[in-house]
């Protein structure tokens, strides 16, 4: 190992304090529900005393709508975007070597306080983890990033390359406000890493795609009595739920995904889902419904396009339309909404990829194995729509959403590393 690595090894290793305080720091900052504003402060404060001049700035939406990737993510429409800042920094290479960007997102899912054994908003450091929410999703490979960056500076590393570092919002319901946002902004790089927590030396290489859409199935109220002069919509909404539940069988029969098993070896026959998530009809017992609404989700793993996965859904609901007389009267509406992904997958030969699972296997003394494809990742936007390889590696700790949700600080520390020495090798470094 030369000696701008070991530098920056050592360094890692001997800050492993303000590692674990700043990944603290961010936890402490809640960020749930479009609050992400507390937690990116601490992220611009940390740039700055880097010697870095960070941009600041509220997704515009109107600059973002015609934008393939973009949907109105389910935060927006509740809450806006004001008040919610993405932060870039640019560390200027010295040199024309290659840009590298270090990217995460600071908002996390909500908690159910009760469920968890730790205050889920005050972090607690115990043996080897932290726990908290957003330790591991994904607070921890924040801080990771930055203390790569800092590493990096603090050695004297001159890149020859740029070093872009990226922290966004909006990731959890979607991050169009968020990723797609900076890179529309110009934040690209020529490779990206995204230190979601993959289990280092663990890599994802790819992402789901997900849509959303809403089914509203029209009925003819009247007295459950004379329930022969209507006709009940949750009823005739169960015959379509029936079939989007044969059509979710249908698929996992037929789509395998091995990475997907790699993530999650509990997926098998399971890599896509279709699930009825929200039922909703009438509003007393004694009335039938005049209307129904499903609202559903469909994930599925690299090989089908949204459009291609739009019309096996329609053309479910469709054959049972054709065969009820009353829908086929009064047809339902089928509306797409929210979520909508492509999948997306890197190629596990490119050469970004190879770095950073040599430097993975080396520091953790493991074997690295390709995962991914189960859920909707900010990494489609990179390799989808600007054609920047971005594969994802960070650390080791879960549960994912759940309760008494931690990380582990040893591999915190490794990714820290392990970002560090992959921005060199792809950089470059200028003597």
């Amino acid at each position: 190992m030369d000696d701008h690595k070991q530098a920056v090894m050592e360094y890692v290793e001997t800050h492993r304090d303000e590692l674990v305080k700043l990944t603290c720091a961010l936890v402490e900052q809640r960020s749930d529900k479009g609050q992400e504003a507390g937690a990116q402060e601490i992220v611009t404060s940390e740039l700055e005393s880097m010697g870095l001049d960070p941009d600041v700035w509220e997704p515009d939406v109107e600059e973002l709508r015609d934008h393939p990737g973009y949907f109105d993510t389910s935060t927006y429409e509740e809450v806006g975007y004001e008040g919610r800042p993405n932060v870039a920094a640019v560390v200027g290479g010295s040199g024309d070597g290659r840009s590298f960007a270090l990217s995460g997102h600071v908002d996390v899912v909500s908690a159910d306080e009760e469920e968890w054994t730790y205050d889920p908003w005050t972090p607690t450091v115990e043996e080897d983890r932290i726990y908290g929410r957003g330790t591991c999703d994904m607070k921890g490979g924040m801080a990771a990033n930055l203390i790569a960056a800092r590493a990096l500076r603090e050695t004297g590393v001159d890149l020859a390359g740029d070093l872009v570092v990226l922290s966004t919002i909006d990731e959890e319901a979607g991050g169009t406000g968020g990723a797609l946002s900076a890179l529309e902004r110009g934040y690209t790089a020529d490779a990206a890493l995204v230190t979601e927590p993959t289990g280092l030396p663990d890599m994802w290489i790819a992402s789901a795609g997900v849509l959303y859409f809403r089914i509203t199935v029209p009925g003819k109220s009247a007295h459950a009595a004379f329930g022969f002069e209507g006709v009940n919509a949750a009823t005739k909404a169960a015959k379509i739920h029936l079939a989007l539940d044969d059509l979710d069988r249908e698929r996992k029969a037929r789509i395998e995904y091995e990475p997907a098993l790699v993530q999650r070896p509990g997926a098998e026959g399971e890599v896509t889902n279709l699930n009825v998530g929200v039922v909703e009809a009438g509003d007393w017992p004694s009335t039938l419904p005049a209307e129904a609404t499903l609202e559903c989700r469909i994930g599925w793993p690299p090989g089908e396009t949204r459009e291609e996965v739009r019309a096996e859904v329609e053309e479910t609901v469709q054959a049972v339309v054709d065969e009820d007389e009353w829908l086929a009267d009064h047809p339902p509406e089928l509306e797409w909404f929210g979520w909508s992904a492509e999948p997306h997958k890197v190629d596990t030969d490119e050469e970004i990829v190879q770095l950073l699972r040599g430097h993975a296997e080396a520091i953790t003394g493991e074997t690295t194995r390709y995962a991914g494809g189960l859920a909707g990742l900010d990494e489609r936007f990179h390799n989808n729509y600007y054609d920047v390889p971005t594969p994802t590696l960070g650390p080791r700790g879960g549960p994912l959403h759940g309760a008494d949700e931690h990380v582990e600080i040893d591999s915190l520390v490794e990714t820290a590393q392990v970002a560090a020495l992959t921005a060199i090798d792809w950089c470059g470094v200028v003597e």
